[in-house]
């Protein structure tokens, strides 16, 4: 059987599928030619990260598709539903980036709280005395709190790391309700352990709130899960950080709230308008980009990719 890796694929997990029979192509294919190129090259599965999209017209334009897999936690590139209607098999990776997206959004936290992002693209100027006044304003993690919105792994994950750094954390997830047991690894083969019951109303906790991480999915009608009623609610300088998904955070609100001292800094791995977000948010001394790389380690990669042979190989090796 022959797989499409459109967005690319580890070569541990590559490999794996090639020892188990199957035939792994790598070769880029433009998201318009898609199911052209599926269609002539005799492709039955379709891997994808966030880049390629797996629409109904591709599905219904692909009769011989018989897997869609996502390398990756959020699926909302595929139209679900309406391919496994059609009898396809769709798979995702979802324990295999947890950490490395934990670790980003804590690299973020660290950034966003001394202005690392920002002082690095002026220290070229060399004026240390202007610099250092300006930047001489920024606030530790240990003793904060930080709300994680969304519990599921990858907010999990996230707790342990803030946990191990001294920050206290409430979670925050409508659908959980059920208590937590989050293991923190303390180095030297140590670890502890720390309880955690979610609260499942933000508006309940938001102002008690020193930092606020968004876990979500986006949402199924568009709207936003941090708007201008949120903002309003938060305490004043409070910091944020998402590495969820784009539109969770209304991006127009958060430039006001930014602009009127409500929001301290915000950290944004993903953006409303991917791949060519608006320069605004770019540009702006509070806000700390990077380019949707949450999952984009070299570990992360290899576990993906381990991750997706092993569902691959484990309901077609035995057909192929």
């Amino acid at each position: 059987m022959k797989i499409l890796a459109n967005d690319g694929i580890s070569e541990l997990g590559k490999s794996l599928l090639e020892k188990a029979g199957f035939t792994v192509i790598t070769e880029k294919v433009a998201q318009e030619d898609l199911a052209k190129e599926v269609n002539a090259q005799g492709i039955e599965m379709i891997l994808v990260r966030s880049a390629t999209t797996v629409r109904k017209e591709v599905i219904d334009a692909c009769p011989n598709v018989k897997l869609i897999g996502r390398g990756g936690v959020g699926m909302d590139n595929i139209d679900v539903a309406y391919a496994r209607e059609k009898g396809i098999t769709v798979i995702n990776t979802p324990a295999s980036s947890s950490q490395s997206v934990a670790e980003l959004v804590m690299g973020h936290m660290f950034a966003i709280s001394r202005s690392l992002h920002d002082s690095y693209k002026h220290m070229e100027t060399g004026d240390f005395s202007a610099l250092k006044k300006k930047y001489a304003k920024g606030v530790e993690l240990r003793g904060k709190t930080l709300g994680i919105v969304g519990f599921g792994r990858i907010g999990q994950s996230l707790a342990s790391y803030a946990l191990g750094c001294g920050m206290d954390v409430i979670a925050i997830d409508q659908f959980m309700t059920n208590s937590v047991d989050i293991q923190i690894p303390i180095g030297n083969g140590h670890s502890a352990k720390v309880t955690i019951t979610p609260n499942s109303s933000l508006n309940d906790v938001i102002g008690k709130l020193d930092y606020i991480s968004l876990h979500v999915p986006k949402q199924a009608d568009g709207s936003a899960v941090i708007t201008q009623k949120e903002f309003a609610l938060m305490k004043k300088g409070v910091r944020l950080v998402n590495a969820a998904r784009g539109g969770v955070i209304n991006e127009t609100d958060l430039l006001d709230a930014l602009a009127s001292g409500q929001v301290a800094s915000v950290a944004l791995d993903v953006f409303e308008n991917e791949p060519n977000p608006r320069t605004d948010l770019l540009n702006h001394p509070n806000i700390a980009c990077t380019p949707h790389v949450g999952a984009a380690t070299l570990e992360a990669q290899d576990r993906i990719g381990e991750e997706l042979a092993s569902l691959i190989i484990g309901q077609f090796a035995t057909t192929n």
